[in-house]
């Protein structure tokens, strides 16, 4: 998106990556720069709305030190197992568990979106998997790949080359109905196990105090640079869908993601340990 996002707000779009405590990082990084368009941060949901209700003593308040420009883009959660394995469903996972063999379940990290997922499978089924959370989905795929995990809940676009390259099975998704890209992949819904919907979404924030002018012209420039056809192909041989939306609206996604999320963090007495 970077090259198109400069040919529309025409000036330099300069990548500054600060990985780490699931956008934790990244956040305090923004927070600290200027409010005046200058610095605008691309994040995931999980350092928005979930880790709020997961550490009490958060480094940053997203509600008060930030501001919703546009939501950008979202992702469903797949769930997948090692090619070679017997398991074909969801279905054969919860069976397994319940027949008294031990089951693990791997997530890019506590707190991730792939551990929420985790939480609702297990909420949804009444069964207790093991969690293993990895620092990262690469290891965690590395993993899965290799046998040491029994699946892996991720986010589709991280997935889809190791579908595609028959590296990895996928069983079921997160969503209402089936993807295009996957459609012989059934919804968990599908699998009788329902409620677990868990979407992942990549969104674009500034610091709070940032003219409400400059706010509405990156807003603009995000909504023509993603109806761009070539930017479009390419989102969506990633996996990821294109969700434009006003500010007000993404605000809007922020507080129900956050009450749901906190909610279930709450009920399943999510620790960040």
């Amino acid at each position: 998106m970077s090259k198109q996002l400069e040919t529309e707000l025409k000036r330099t779009v300069i990548i500054d990556n600060r990985p780490g405590a699931n956008g934790a990082i990244a956040v305090s990084a923004v927070t600290k720069g200027p409010a005046d368009g200058s610095v605008f941060f691309l994040t995931s949901a999980g350092a928005i709305v979930i880790n709020p209700s997961l550490y009490k003593n958060l480094s940053y308040r997203p509600d008060r030190e930030l501001m919703p420009v546009s939501l950008v883009v979202t992702t469903p959660q797949v769930l997948v197992v090692p090619l070679q394995s017997k398991i074909g469903s969801a279905k054969d996972l919860v069976a397994q568990r319940r027949a008294g063999r031990p089951v693990s379940l791997a997530s890019s990290g506590i707190g991730s979106m792939p551990h929420m997922a985790i939480e609702l499978f297990k909420a949804s089924t009444s069964a207790e998997f093991l969690h293993v959370a990895y620092k990262g989905a690469a290891p965690a795929i590395t993993d899965t790949i290799g046998g040491q995990v029994d699946a892996f809940f991720g986010d589709a676009s991280g997935l889809l080359p190791f579908i595609e390259g028959k590296k990895l099975k996928p069983v079921a998704v997160t969503t209402a109905k089936r993807l295009p890209y996957l459609p012989d992949v059934p919804t968990l819904d599908e699998s009788g196990i329902k409620g677990v919907h868990a979407e992942n979404w990549y969104g674009m924030m500034v610091p709070a105090g940032t003219p409400p002018k400059v706010v509405q012209t990156l807003n603009e420039a995000i909504r023509k640079t993603l109806e761009n056809k070539d930017v479009k192909a390419n989102l969506a041989k990633m996996g990821l869908t294109p969700a434009p939306s006003t500010a007000s609206e993404f605000a809007g996604r922020i507080r129900a993601d956050g009450d749901k999320w906190s909610k279930l963090i709450a009920e399943r007495n999510v620790k960040p340990e």
